[in-house]
C-alpha cells in the first residue's frame, strides 16, 4: 500500500534575506537612518523612534548613545531649567529705570526747568523729586541683590535667574516689601528704610551662613552711601558750596542709604538684625512666629521714628557725623536741600 506523501513545511522567511527590490512602494526600501528627522539624528546612528532596540523600553538599556548628562555637565540648575550667564545679568527693567535715573539726574544738573519756565515765573523742580526717587529704587534693588547673591553663595540656589538676582525692581516676589513701601517710608518720612527681605528661606540656608546673608543688604547700602558721598565731596571739594539740583540729589541719596545701613542693624522682626541675632537662636518657635509678622515690624520700626521728636533727635546724629567726618563742611546743607527738593509739595 502506498503511503501519503509528508504535507510540505510551511517556508519561514529568512531574517538575513535583504528587503525585495520589486516593492511597489520605495519608502519601504529606503533604511530608516536616512529619514531627515531630528529625533533620530539625536539619538545617533542605528536607533529607532523607540531606542535602539525598537521598543519602548530602549532608552534603559543604553544602545550605542551617550548616556544623558548630569544637571551640571548640561548647563541647568538642577531644576530642569538651562542656566547661564543670563541668569546673573541685570534685566532689561533694571537697565531701563537706571536709565531713567541718569537721564532725571541730567536734567536736574542742568536745571532745564528753570530755561522751560518764564522769565520772572516760580518754578517748583520736579525733576529732582523723580531723580532720588528713581535713585532710591534702585538703591532698594541693589540691597536686595546683596541678600540674593549672599543667600545662592551660601547654598540656596532658588533665586538664579530670578528678579533678586536680575535686580528687577517690578519683578519682585513680595514687591509691596521690596520696592512700594521703601518708596512709601521715603514719602513720609525723608529717610531710608528698606523692607524685610521676605523672598529668602532661612531654612534652607547653614546656620553658620545666616548671618552673612542677613547683613549683606546693610553693607551693599553703606558701600552705595559710601560711594555717593565721595563722589559729592569730589564735585564739591573742600573750600566750596553748591545749589546744583543733582548734587544735592546725590548727597540725599548718601543720607538715605547710610540710614537705612543703620536702621536695619536693629534687632527688630522685619529688619536685617532680627536675622543676624535669629541664625544664633535656632529652634525657637517665636521666631518663625516674629518672621511671619515681619512686615509689622517694619511699619512699626517706622512709625516710631517717624514722630518729630525721635526723628529730629537721630537724623540730627547723621548730620553731626558728616559734619565732623566729611572734608568739606557744607556736605550737611548739601544734604538738606536734597531733602528740600525732595518734598517739593511741602514748599
Amino acid at each position: 500500500m502506498p503511503t501519503p506523501d509528508p504535507a510540505p513545511k510551511a517556508e519561514t522567511p529568512d531574517a538575513t534575506d535583504t528587503p525585495r527590490t520589486d516593492s511597489a512602494d520605495p519608502w519601504e526600501r529606503m533604511p530608516e537612518d536616512a529619514l531627515n528627522r531630528p529625533e533620530l539624528a539625536e539619538r545617533g546612528p542605528g536607533t529607532g523612534a523607540a531606542g535602539p532596540r525598537g521598543d519602548a523600553d530602549g532608552a534603559e538599556a543604553g544602545g550605542a548613545g551617550a548616556p544623558p548628562a548630569k544637571a551640571e555637565e548640561a548647563g541647568t540648575d538642577g531644576g530642569g531649567r538651562a542656566g547661564g550667564v543670563f541668569d546673573f545679568l541685570p534685566s532689561p527693567v533694571f537697565v531701563l529705570v537706571l536709565g531713567l535715573t541718569v537721564f532725571a539726574g541730567w536734567l536736574s544738573w542742568r536745571a532745564v526747568e528753570l530755561d522751560w519756565a518764564a522769565e520772572d515765573a516760580s518754578v517748583t523742580p520736579l525733576m529732582p523729586p523723580l531723580f532720588i526717587l528713581l535713585g532710591w529704587i534702585v538703591s532698594c534693588a541693589v540691597h536686595e541683590y546683596a541678600h540674593a547673591l549672599a543667600a545662592h553663595l551660601a547654598g540656596d540656589r532658588s533665586q538664579r535667574g530670578g528678579a533678586y538676582l536680575r535686580l528687577n525692581p517690578l519683578g519682585f516676589e513680595h514687591a509691596f516689601a521690596g520696592t512700594v513701601l521703601p518708596a512709601l517710608f521715603l514719602g513720609f518720612g525723608a529717610f531710608g528704610l528698606n523692607g524685610p527681605p521676605a523672598f529668602v528661606d532661612w531654612e534652607r540656608l547653614p546656620r553658620g551662613r545666616r548671618v552673612m546673608v542677613a547683613l549683606a543688604g546693610p553693607l551693599a547700602s553703606l558701600v552705595l552711601a559710601a560711594a555717593l558721598a565721595v563722589t559729592v565731596s569730589v564735585l564739591v571739594p573742600p573750600g566750596n558750596d553748591t545749589t546744583n539740583w543733582a548734587i544735592a540729589a546725590l548727597a540725599f541719596l548718601a543720607f538715605l542709604n547710610l540710614t537705612s545701613a543703620v536702621i536695619n542693624l536693629l534687632p527688630v522682626p522685619g529688619l536685617d538684625g532680627f536675622e543676624a541675632l535669629a541664625a544664633a537662636l535656632p529652634g525657637r518657635p517665636w521666631v518663625s512666629v516674629a518672621r511671619a509678622n515681619a512686615l509689622f515690624g517694619s511699619v512699626a520700626v517706622f512709625a516710631i521714628l517717624w514722630f518729630p521728636v525721635l526723628r529730629d533727635l537721630w537724623v540730627g546724629l547723621f548730620y553731626t557725623l558728616f559734619r565732623t567726618a566729611m572734608p568739606n563742611p557744607t556736605f550737611e546743607g548739601t544734604v538738606f536741600l536734597g531733602e528740600l527738593l525732595l518734598r517739593f509739595w511741602s514748599a
